[in-house]
């Protein structure tokens, strides 16, 4: 099939099985669907829609049919993308299995976990936590300390986990854990189990905002099984600076902005109002607003050509901190636009005609992305280093 037909069969079908519903922006975090054991979807659209592309594997288009995917070339996927983009319609599913844990399995998985665990994750019937983090291991990972005991045929895991995001609604979990304590990376394996799991406890971590997506994660005597170890023992290292890629990509997509809508722009005109000739009434506002648009559509251009490279396997390996740093600052940007062009209105904290201070919770949340999945810190260090070749003293 030619890249035309392919177009305009995608186009058909999505115009179709799109409901109108999932074709407006994503109002909140909890507008967004994550798919899961306890899945609580809010309205029959959302779930349509996710039964629909996953049923087609295009929730995660490019993976193989075998795993649940649609099997698509790097061409169709963009094909897809860019018609999703043009009616608008919304991810159907959202998940860190999906843009993270997936690409892992597929590239160090065996045979068995591949087909255990990523069709489910294409059909949203597992939600992933990330267990990384620990309070003694923030930036220096590697220095993680959760050990993992050798128990013949299963792993005793015991220690914490901290930062954890979703843990408290999270059906399993990927985890770094310690089966070696004589040397640092070299002793690391990377392990999967269920939260439901005997010792295994959550407790969130409140916010700024007054949300908490974030969670310290407890283990007390957690049997894992060795065959839910991902690759080799003690080369877990691997793994995770694999997956971590793949997570500062997902991030840097903070910098494209929500489908449907331009939420800042609306903001402003109901705020400012427009002058005589169509335009935001002020002029400092509009100019701000103006660079910004210029620098994300750069920002998306960017991207796009990212994607490109990756699938084609010509990604340098730094790229992703490079997306990483100027989409998350790109974020933090343009919700300090949305609450200047909200005026004193934007810090309105729980009424009803403010959805309970959602702009200014936004906002808030968004001080969290420059430390999420590597400071901005570290990512100007990792691009100095390995894109600009800088000496490091």
């Amino acid at each position: 099939m030619s890249d035309d037909q392919f177009r305009a069969e995608t186009r058909a079908w999505l115009e179709e099985n799109c409901p109108p519903e999932m074709r407006e922006p994503v109002r909140s975090e909890k507008d967004a669907v994550w798919g899961g054991r306890d899945q609580s979807m809010l309205t029959p659209a959302q779930k349509a829609w996710m039964d629909r592309m996953g049923a087609r594997g295009w929730t995660v288009p490019d993976w193989p049919k075998a795993y649940g995917g649609g099997g698509l070339s790097p061409a169709e996927t963009k094909i897809l993308r860019e018609e999703m983009g043009r009616i608008r319609a919304r991810n159907p599913l959202n998940s860190f299995g999906i843009s993270m844990l997936g690409p892992a399995l597929l590239k160090y998985g065996t045979e068995e976990q591949k087909l255990d665990y990523l069709p489910k994750i294409a059909r949203g019937e597992i939600r992933w936590c990330q267990g990384y983090s620990e309070p003694n291991a923030g930036s220096d990972l590697a220095a993680l300390a959760t050990s993992a005991e050798d128990k013949g045929d299963h792993y005793l895991v015991n220690g914490q986990k901290v930062w954890t995001s979703y843990a408290d609604k999270a059906d399993w979990i990927f985890c770094l854990v310690r089966t070696d304590k004589t040397t640092k990376q070299g002793g690391i394996s990377f392990v999967l189990f269920d939260m439901a799991s005997e010792g295994v406890s959550t407790k969130p971590i409140l916010l700024i905002s007054g949300y908490s997506p974030f969670c310290e994660t407890f283990f007390d005597n957690v049997a894992v099984p060795k065959s839910q170890r991902v690759h080799d023992e003690n080369k877990g290292w691997d793994v995770a600076k694999y997956l971590l890629g793949h997570e500062r990509e997902m991030i840097s997509g903070m910098g494209l902005g929500s489908v449907g809508g331009n939420p800042l722009i609306d903001g402003a005109i109901a705020t400012v109002g427009l002058d005589h000739d169509g335009r935001l009434a002020d002029p400092l506002l509009r100019a701000s607003i103006a660079l910004f648009e210029v620098r994300s559509k750069a920002f998306g251009m960017m991207s796009e050509r990212f994607i490109d490279e990756l699938k084609a396997g010509r990604a340098h390996p730094a790229q992703p901190s490079m997306m990483k740093y100027y989409g998350t600052e790109l974020n933090k940007s343009r919700h300090e636009l949305m609450m200047a062009a909200g005026g004193s209105d934007a810090l309105e904290w729980e009424s009803e005609r403010s959805s309970g201070g959602a702009g200014a919770r936004a906002w808030l949340r968004t001080k969290a992305n420059s430390i999420e999945g590597g400071t901005s810190e570290v990512q100007l260090n990792i691009i100095a280093k390995r894109i600009l070749d800088l000496p490091s003293n």
